[in-house]
């Protein structure tokens, strides 16, 4: 029949014989093709993208949603709503403060009490909470949203980073996550706000200034809502106590109370790592107060003109919060140089693993410490409380530690290049905003936009850069069928 399309693939014929290619059924032929692999392709397509990735790297998956919640929260701080003067922050500015809040520094280049309205210190207040709760648990809840069950990478991703030692109690260790986060904001907060209520005398200031420090301090974000920071409330033990105790306590991380609400105080049977951190948080308190009390004992721009038993109480007050708090009672910039040092120092360590607190983490320094011991003692192990910690551990405890230093050296340079301040005020805003601490020299509001972009991206790559690496790394475990020959380079 004339104009019929040949099924055997041969040329179209026209009415006199054969004829040109019919380009249009050509290009039909080619898209239904192109649609039938679309279809069959297994995972191309953007619905697909989510759970494939959280199958393959739940790490990826954390850093991903977290760059959405800095975009989300940098957003709200722009609108004018947010700001008290009713103008729209400029970009650097909200960005900042949002990547701030969600990592829980802390860190700030406007003053948060003035700056911001009562929407705006709402949306950081926010922001903290899903920043406390943590990558890792924003991360396995939207795995298994997406896969409605978590695959073996995402439930090995929640072994490194929760704690746990059976992959069926993840979504159980979630749940203790999340209420646990709450019941101990909750107590600070009913703790905090009858004395907030005397303080500024008035019952809805009061409830809010309560609240916000409950969620802040556990959360070790180190925001304050008045202007001067908790200078104002020096020598009110009602307020100071409490913030200690939530910043402390929040440094810990879920793997130790989760042994704590499982076991009690029987020692004999906690986890090796509560164990260490537990130990190692207590020296470092110990050791940051006796440093930081002997530092500045005679310096009357912090605490030298105070009584003997004040002195001892902001020593206390300050090792608290050097690790992570970011509170601070007296201007952080008037410190000794030497101070400051020792402060970097801590600061760099942080806090507790899948904790609040930022930081290599405490676990992290032991396990170098004891390696260096044995290296000295000539021990083939690693043994600490009887128990004996694998060689991939130490591996992962150099790399998580070399990736801090490389990310702080390389964010001290960028600052250099666009400020005129000293080494040591630099590179102290550079680990305070590596190990999400919040303590500050006032670097961060004479910054450029450049500089404050520098920050907000250390503050990100802190608090996703360690706990991902160490991730990546316990779950890309290669099995090799050979053995190469052994030979020592030589070293030191």
């Amino acid at each position: 029949m004339a104009g019929s399309k040949n099924t055997h693939g041969g040329p179209d014929r026209g009415p006199d014989g054969p004829g040109p290619r019919d380009d249009v059924g050509g290009l039909r032929s080619v898209g239904a093709a192109l649609a039938d692999w679309w279809r069959r392709a297994p995972s191309p397509r953007p619905h697909h993208l989510l759970p494939e990735l959280t199958k393959r790297s739940p790490a990826q998956v954390a850093l991903l949603i977290f760059l959405a919640a800095a975009a989300g929260f940098t957003a709200l701080l722009s609108l004018p709503i947010a700001a008290a003067d009713g103008r729209a922050t400029p970009l650097h500015d909200s960005l900042f403060t949002a990547v701030s809040a969600i990592t829980v520094t802390g860190l700030v280049t406007v003053d948060t009490a003035t700056h911001w309205s009562f929407f705006g210190q709402v949306v950081i207040l926010v922001g903290i909470q899903v920043g406390g709760l943590g990558i890792v648990t924003i991360a396995l809840l939207l795995a298994r949203v997406v896969t409605r069950q978590l695959g073996v990478r995402s439930k090995l991703f929640a072994q490194q980073s929760i704690g746990t030692s059976k992959l069926g109690e993840v979504g159980t260790l979630l749940r203790i996550v999340v209420l646990t986060t709450l019941t101990i904001e909750l107590v600070l907060a009913v703790v905090l706000i009858p004395r907030f209520i005397m303080v500024e005398e008035s019952w809805s200031e009061g409830l809010w200034h309560g609240l916000f420090y409950a969620i802040s301090s556990f959360n070790n974000a180190g925001f304050v809502l008045n202007k001067g920071g908790l200078g104002r409330f020096d020598g009110d033990p009602f307020i100071l106590v409490p913030i200690m105790v939530g910043v402390f306590v929040g440094s810990f991380g879920f793997p130790v109370f989760l042994t704590l609400l499982n076991r009690r105080l029987d020692y004999k049977r906690w986890t090796l790592h509560t164990k260490l951190t537990l130990t190692v948080t207590t020296i470092l308190l110990v050791i940051g107060a006796v440093l930081w009390g002997a530092l500045e004992w005679s310096n009357d721009e912090t605490i030298g003109k105070l009584s003997v038993g004040d002195k001892v109480f902001h020593a206390l007050f300050a090792s608290t919060m050097m690790r992570s708090g970011g509170f601070s009672l007296t201007d952080v910039g008037d410190s000794h140089p030497v101070t400051l040092l020792a402060t970097d120092a801590l600061m760099f360590v942080g806090g507790g693993s899948a904790s609040t607190a930022g930081g290599i983490k405490v676990v992290t320094l032991a396990v170098l410490l004891l390696a260096i011991v044995a290296e000295a003692r000539g021990d083939r192990h690693v043994t600490v409380f009887s128990r004996r910690i694998p060689s991939d551990t130490l591996r992962v405890a150099i790399s998580v530690t070399f990736l801090g230093a490389t990310l702080v050296l390389t964010a001290t340079a960028l600052l250099m290049s666009v400020s005129d301040a000293p080494l040591d005020r630099i590179l102290f805003e550079a680990i305070s905003a590596f190990a999400t601490c919040g303590l500050s020299v006032g670097l961060s509001e004479e910054l450029e936009p450049f500089g404050k972009y520098v920050l907000a991206a250390l503050m990100l790559a802190g608090r996703v850069g360690p706990i991902g690496l160490a991730a990546a790394l316990a779950i890309r475990q290669r099995n090799l069928l050979f053995t190469a020959p052994e030979e020592r380079p030589i070293v030191g």
